[in-house]
């Protein structure tokens, strides 16, 4: 029984209402550049393990981010400067201690062999405002060469994303 003294039926348009807005995506569904840049970012913590230079150099940092492109970012854990997992976001209930997004474009160009000026830094990007840096920024400044180097990775594949 509801409050007005009616009772739900399984003939009511309340639960085929909740059932659209359960059925509905929460973000538009990737275009195909969308869909490679999503791709290349998957893929970077093997890249990673095949850098052990970078891996070493930040065997001190521990921590949980989300990276990645703004629209479909990715739950990354780091330990001991590897990533250890790389989930898509939203992750119900995970904490993060900064964020660093990206537009698609902002990516596409940024792994480019030579990227243009203005596209070749992830601060930079900031400036531009293609890309959001929040939260604790302590982690990533602290190690903001290593951030630099495996967002960057993925331009030893440059051709895998659409220019």
């Amino acid at each position: 029984m509801v409050p007005d003294g009616h009772s739900l039926s399984a003939q009511s348009p309340m639960p085929a209402l909740q059932e659209d807005a359960c059925v509905k995506r929460m973000t538009p569904v990737p275009n195909p550049t969308d869909a490679a840049v999503i791709q290349a970012f998957a893929g970077i913590p093997a890249l990673l393990e095949q850098a052990p230079a970078l891996v070493r150099r930040a065997r001190a940092l521990d921590c949980e981010c989300l990276l990645g492109p703004m629209d479909h970012p990715f739950y990354a854990l780091i330990r001991g400067g590897r990533i250890i997992e790389l989930v898509p976001a939203p992750v119900l209930m995970r904490s993060w201690r900064f964020s660093y997004r990206a537009s698609t474009e902002a990516w596409t160009e940024y792994w480019q062999p030579m990227p243009r000026p203005g596209w070749h830094d992830l601060l930079a990007l900031t400036k531009r405002k293609e890309a959001a840096l929040e939260g604790d920024l302590q982690p990533f400044m602290t190690h903001l060469q290593y951030f630099k180097d495996v967002l960057a990775l993925p331009r030893l594949y440059a051709s895998a994303v659409p220019q």
